[in-house]
């Protein structure tokens, strides 16, 4: 079983400079479509103005994570501060979250009685929309490969970028055609869209808090690995999990063979090497016990119930 482990790398302090002009573009960009759309009365550059705004929030905490998560582990945090970027994904995922669902009950409430919106400023506005929007995704493209973090900012604003697209066609159609309807009926749409983001990619955060064990690697195959490694008898209390995005983790109680109690270490090196080899583990914590002392009754995964 191979993994591959290369992502994309780019130095620390080009990517902060990436994300803080993607910051500056899209505050500017908030600004000026919250006020074009009060002006032209249209709730789906104000919806489009409420999502950009949603992703300068996501850029500042990823900027804010990502200074953090190069601190050094101490006695405090002995794991270290990277998981702090998949606390700031979780907190951009439910922001959308929020959004979008604000916005299907403002567009729903207008569908009864469109508003009158002037078509032009609609376009203008979210043509420029549009153009900072792919900039935005273009500086964050090749920084989300391996950050989860990123990942949620870069979806921040390729669905910005296809909400301004649709808001630019509901412009459009408002000046050719006079439909007034258009702008709350796109408005659902994009809120729509960003649950259908928000919901299929949350699941990754809340799996890596939750230490569940990593969806590319299948914990009964690691457990089989250790168990038919010569000198094992079995295992138990097996723990998976990642302790940052794309650094999994491993530990186990492994029950050793009395004739080759002596030649324990040994059996740790070839353990902790096929577990590098054949899962792309390098952090793993082994426990041996004698086969003689080995705990009873235990469980396979955890630590077994817990008695009150």
């Amino acid at each position: 079983m191979s993994h591959d482990a290369s992502h994309a790398h780019i130095d620390p302090k080009s990517g902060d400079r990436r994300v803080t002009i993607a910051i500056w573009a899209n505050a500017l960009l908030t600004v000026a479509q919250i006020v074009g759309g009060i002006f032209a009365g249209s709730l789906a550059l104000i919806a489009d103005a409420l999502h950009n705004f949603s992703d300068m929030a996501a850029l500042l905490i990823a900027f804010a994570a990502r200074k953090i998560s190069r601190r050094p582990a101490n006695k405090h945090m002995s794991f270290g501060y990277e998981r702090i970027e998949v606390v700031a994904a979780l907190v951009n995922y439910t922001t959308l979250i929020l959004v979008g669902v604000f916005l299907i009950y403002e567009g729903s409430m207008r569908m009864v009685d469109p508003p009158q919106v002037q078509g032009w400023t609609v376009v203008i506005l979210a043509s420029i929309a549009l153009g900072v929007d792919t900039l935005t995704a273009l500086l964050t493209y090749s920084m989300q490969k391996g950050s989860v973090n990123i990942r949620a900012l870069f979806l921040h604003n390729l669905s910005d970028a296809l909400a301004s697209l649709a808001v630019i066609v509901a412009g459009t159609l408002i000046i050719l055609y006079d439909m007034w309807w258009i702008d709350p009926a796109i408005t659902i749409g994009i809120a729509v869209y960003i649950l259908y983001l928000s919901i299929t990619e949350i699941g990754g955060p809340i799996r890596t808090l939750m230490l569940a064990s990593p969806t590319n690697i299948d914990s009964d195959k690691i457990t089989e690995a250790v168990r038919d490694t010569d000198g094992v008898i079995d295992v138990h209390h097996v723990h998976s999990w990642q302790m940052q995005e794309n650094t999994p983790a491993f530990d186990c109680h492994v029950i050793v063979a009395a004739s080759i109690w002596e030649q324990v270490e040994d059996l740790k090196v070839r353990i902790k090497q096929r577990l590098k080899r054949e899962f792309g583990i390098n952090h793993s914590s082994l426990e041996f016990e004698h086969e003689d002392r080995a705990c009873e009754n235990a469980e396979l995964y955890g630590h077994g119930t817990i008695q009150d």
